[in-house]
């Protein structure tokens, strides 16, 4: 049996269990990446559990890796046919070999030593692939924070709203309280007094954050003159991104605040575990859903924006690039946002969609010969540009000097 490999799938992440050189060694042998799931930290909690016995001799028999969900990852799910419970979400199954050669899939776990019989050890164990999970995600977002270059708090202390001036301290709580978790490897009643009414000002201010992003949209929809259209839409580019960076940090707090919950129910109310990651995990969906919902509505009224704007372009070519740009550039700050916060777009790529669907021939004639400063804005194929060339060739001379004497009246409608 030392050979045998037991895996959990969460959805998130992967975990593999089993004697640690077997682990290791089919980790490697797979290219895998893998964080250590501190096992150890089960074993005085679930000691407490009803109906628990010898978990700690289970545990110390135990090795086990979390591996991040990836392309990899999931076509190794795929690859041994994980059974999925419909109770827990989570995926299992036990894979044989011998000195981390697997030869085969076994679909049910008879070891009485198993995580995967053992409810209270699979429960904790999901718990700590959940935080794990989050921790990941944490990271990604200061990741993206740091790549923005946005100082959150300064952003926040420029606001006049109470609840982002209170943003200010549950900052500086959650992250006490994350430095005490991993100093002493819990969270104690004190502890977790301190964090248990964040989750209140984070949502404010993520509700406070997702009205100005509303409101910058709302603008950008009720402007009608090419003018008021280009200053609505550089404003929502200045702004969109604050307010991004803004939800990022309240969604990276949120999950700071979850990773805290965990180790207090497993500390607390271990045989609660499960249910509680279950309810953790449908509260951040829709946490990301509603932000979704809110940044795509931006993106599809600068998108409208630039469409009106490609309507005027031959009139107004300064003006039309600068919605353009500026719809360019929130477009490519909510993409990056998502990508960073794991919300999948249904989107094409910028370059692929670029002002294909509204081009006219004669316009795209116009802004190639007269308006050569959008040019970055405006994306035709080949073919469509020779049908442009084609059909307004002889009556080029004149769009050129008909475009240019028109140039400075960019904020007449």
């Amino acid at each position: 049996m030392d050979g045998d490999l037991e895996m959990i799938y969460d959805g998130d992440g992967l975990a593999v269990f089993g004697n640690s050189t077997a682990v290791e060694r089919f980790l490697v042998s797979e290219g895998l990446p893998s964080k250590d799931l501190e096992l150890h930290r089960l074993g005085p909690a679930l000691g407490k559990a009803a109906g628990v016995a010898q978990t700690g001799s289970e545990i110390a028999a135990n090795s086990g890796r979390w591996v991040k969900l990836t392309k990899e990852s999931a076509q190794l799910v795929d690859q041994y046919g994980l059974r999925q419970s419909s109770q827990t979400g989570l995926s299992t199954g036990v894979v044989k070999g011998k000195h981390g050669q697997i030869r085969g899939f076994v679909q049910f776990a008879r070891n009485p030593r198993s995580f995967l019989t053992n409810p209270a050890l699979l429960a904790g164990a999901a718990g700590i692939m959940a935080q794990l999970a989050m921790r990941q995600a944490m990271d990604e977002i200061t990741d993206y924070l740091a790549v923005i270059d946005e100082k959150i708090g300064d952003v926040i202390r420029a606001q006049n709203d109470l609840a982002l001036a209170a943003m200010i301290g549950v900052d500086l709580v959650i992250e006490e309280a994350m430095t005490i978790r991993a100093e002493v490897g819990r969270v104690s009643e004190v502890t977790w007094s301190k964090v248990q009414t964040a989750p209140i000002t984070i949502a404010a201010t993520q509700g406070y954050a997702l009205r100005r992003l509303d409101a910058l949209a709302e603008k950008v929809e009720s402007k009608s003159t090419i003018g008021d259209l280009a200053t609505a839409s550089k404003e929502a580019q200045a702004k969109a991104r604050e307010w991004l960076a803004v939800l990022a940090r309240c969604f990276q707090l949120q999950d700071a605040v979850a990773v805290i919950e965990l180790d207090r129910v497993l500390d607390a109310a271990p045989d609660e575990l499960d249910r509680h990651r279950l309810g953790l995990r449908t509260a951040r969906q829709n946490r990301l859903e509603l932000i979704s919902r809110s940044t795509e509505g931006l993106l599809a009224r600068m998108h409208g924006a630039a469409g009106v704007a490609n309507e005027k372009v031959l009139f107004h070519p300064t003006a039309s690039h600068e919605v353009v740009h500026a719809r360019n550039h929130v477009e490519a700050s909510v993409v990056d946002f998502h990508g960073r916060l794991g919300i999948e777009s249904g989107r094409q790529s910028l370059e692929a969609r670029r002002w294909m669907d509204a081009a006219t021939e004669a316009k795209d004639k116009a802004l190639e010969i007269g308006a050569a400063q959008v040019d970055a804005a405006q994306r035709i194929g080949n073919e469509t540009f020779d049908r442009a060339r084609a059909a307004t060739g002889k009556l080029s001379d004149e769009i050129t000097g008909w475009a240019l004497r028109l140039r400075g009246n960019d904020d007449e409608d």
